[in-house]
């Protein structure tokens, strides 16, 4: 910042001294670190799970990352240049005033929603101070060294600010047009990613900012990670004053921390020997344990903030397929039991509809049904994915199983009527497990069922952004299988796609949007409940080879409302459905797993 009042003063001080102490404890580490870097690559130098994770998030056709990280080359492509200028949009000058008359300092943020700003704690102190200060953006010089048409947003914390002094960071609100009536949206975001392992030891960042609150600037890769923290890191880097909030990126312009301090030389005074940034998986997990106190409106405003990068697992040995089981392996598989959950309360399979009923992939031996172990599954020929699958889950007898992932095809129905991984190599589409992996792993035989998970039968073709990320799907799924395991009860889950005929066909297959479950337990004073559920994957679908940002939501619906779009009877599990008595037909949105009915 470029004028301090006496407690500014303050507050960046004890942010660089705090810096110094977290560099200096750490010496020995550090200079173990850069004295590895000079024979080592960072894929041989950082920790196996970190290093696991980087690969697992290069961008499927990005040859050129993992040969910089195995050292085999520093080149980019061309397009870096242009994601750096994407990147930049969204950066901005802080105009910080704070009441007191004086000249007004400087500090850098940058929006990482729609609406909502990052900077540091030290620059915007507390709501007050916000509401006094400004964002520009388009705060910098065009070819020729002459200065934009920047466009000023006033803050807005009375609807969101929250803040951390030992994080050193703060998230306000930004009104929604400038003073010359440009949206806010125009400059687009940063989406914040929650995983760790986003870049590693030895790797290079660069730094948009506004130094000394002059026009933006950026420092490109000369700035070495040099160790990581729990909640920091340390890099290399020319910054100023002015800097403070700047956005941290690697080299694939993720956000990976928020620059916040300058170490000082603990020999030299007003010296420095490096910066640090508060690491973003650390400042969203603060955000995430501090929503209990915002208002609903404000929950709203941070839904979306945390992001996921789509995991695409494309190498070679994990698409091949694995030796189809003899069908021996299958003769003591009784597949769902329909008496399962005990004293009468009998759960049969549903039925299929004359057309459903027509297009059912037989066994050899004429039958529908397709057993594992503990769970079965009927298949469509004209899909070549399951019209459903049921599990029986056994809480009492739950176990752990580590992942077998060798899919392979089922020998007891015909291979033309699986989709295999000629559906999933080198894309963005995941093998979404329909019977969840975890969810038959039970009793004596959870080998044998963590296995069968594992055949093309149970998978369903979903895009990697839907299968996994953080969303309360994953988090219904979880929150069956936990309930069955606290409550030491036993459930049956049916789940599936819902086929339509204008479902979009990619690769010779046509990609359901939507996906269902119906789960059924036994309650406490022995009553039946059924429920039922559903959620789109259609925000993913319009190009299953890239990255597409989006949303969805998970509904809890009538089990009649399944019926009616998937063609399946239950029997008579709709009257035990709680949502059946009510007037609504869309469903009840779930935005919090307490809102689950069970």
């Amino acid at each position: 910042m470029s004028i301090l009042t006496v407690d500014e003063k303050t507050a960046k001080q004890a942010q660089e001294q705090s810096a110094m102490k977290r560099y200096v404890e750490r010496i020995a580490i550090r200079e173990r670190n850069l004295v590895g870097l000079q024979t080592k690559t960072p894929v041989e130098l950082d920790n196996p799970d970190r290093v696991a994770s980087r690969k697992e998030m290069i961008q499927p056709g990005d040859e050129f990352t993992l040969e910089r990280l195995i050292g085999r080359n520093d080149l980019f492509p061309f397009h870096y240049l242009e994601k750096g200028i994407i990147a930049g949009k969204p950066v901005c000058r802080i105009v910080i005033h704070n009441g007191s008359g004086r000249e007004p300092g400087h500090g850098t943020g940058f929006l990482v929603t729609p609406q909502l700003l990052l900077t540091n704690n030290h620059v915007l102190r507390n709501p007050e101070i916000a509401s006094m200060s400004l964002a520009q953006f388009d705060y910098e010089q065009d070819i020729n060294f002459n200065d934009r048409v920047f466009q000023q947003f006033r803050l807005a914390p009375e609807i969101f600010f929250m803040t951390d002094s030992k994080l050193d960071f703060t998230l306000v609100a930004v009104q929604e047009r400038s003073a010359a009536g440009k949206s806010i949206q125009d400059y687009g975001f940063l989406p914040l990613v929650k995983q760790t392992g986003k870049i590693l030891l030895g790797e290079y960042v660069s730094i948009i900012q506004h130094p000394e609150g002059h026009h933006k600037a950026v420092v490109i890769r000369e700035n070495k990670i040099t160790d990581m923290l729990d909640n920091f890191i340390h890099y290399t880097a020319d910054t100023c004053e002015g800097s403070s909030g700047s956005a941290v990126f690697s080299d694939d312009w993720k956000v990976i921390a928020l620059h916040h301090a300058s170490v000082p030389d603990p020999d030299h005074s007003g010296k420095f020997i490096a910066n640090e940034g508060t690491r973003i998986s650390s400042i969203l997990n603060y955000i995430e344990q501090n929503t209990s106190s915002l208002s609903e409106q404000q929950k709203t405003l941070i839904k979306n903030l945390s992001h996921n990068v789509p995991i695409v697992s494309d190498q070679e040995e994990s698409m091949v397929v694995g030796e189809p089981f003899n069908l021996e392996w299958f003769e003591g598989s009784t597949g769902h039991d329909p008496a399962f959950l005990g004293d009468g309360q009998d759960v049969p399979h549903p039925k299929l509809s004359s057309a459903l009923a027509r297009d059912v992939a037989k066994l050899d031996n004429g039958e529908n049904i397709l057993n594992y172990t503990h769970f079965s599954i009927v298949m469509s020929k004209s899909r070549r994915l399951a019209f459903y699958t049921v599990v029986n889950i056994d809480g009492k007898q739950s176990k752990d199983a580590e992942r077998d992932d060798n899919w392979r095809y089922d020998p007891r129905i015909d291979e033309s009527y699986q989709c295999g991984n000629e559906l999933y190599k080198r894309n963005k589409v995941d093998k979404g497990h329909l019977v969840r992996r975890r969810d038959p792993i039970w009793g004596t035989n959870s080998e044998e069922a963590n296995k069968d998970t594992f055949h093309f039968t149970n998978c369903a073709p979903q895009h990697c952004s839907f299968n996994q990320s953080s969303n309360l799907w994953l988090g219904l799924e979880d929150y069956l299988l936990n309930h069955a395991k606290n409550n030491q009860q036993k459930m049956t889950v049916f789940t599936g796609p819902i086929f339509r005929e204008n479902d979009i066909v990619y690769r010779g297959v046509q990609i359901p949007e939507e996906f269902w479950k119906v789960a059924v337990v036994v309650k406490d004073n022995g009553e039946r409940s059924t429920t039922a559920y559903l959620v789109s994957q259609k925000p993913f679908l319009n190009d299953l080879e890239a990255d597409v940002p989006g949303a969805f939501m998970t509904f809890q619906v009538k089990v009649s409302l399944i019926e009616g779009l998937t063609g399946l009877d239950f029997n008579d599990l709709r009257n035990y459905d709680p949502l059946e008595r009510q007037e609504a037909t869309i469903g009840n949105p779930i935005e919090r797993l307490e809102d689950i009915q069970l």
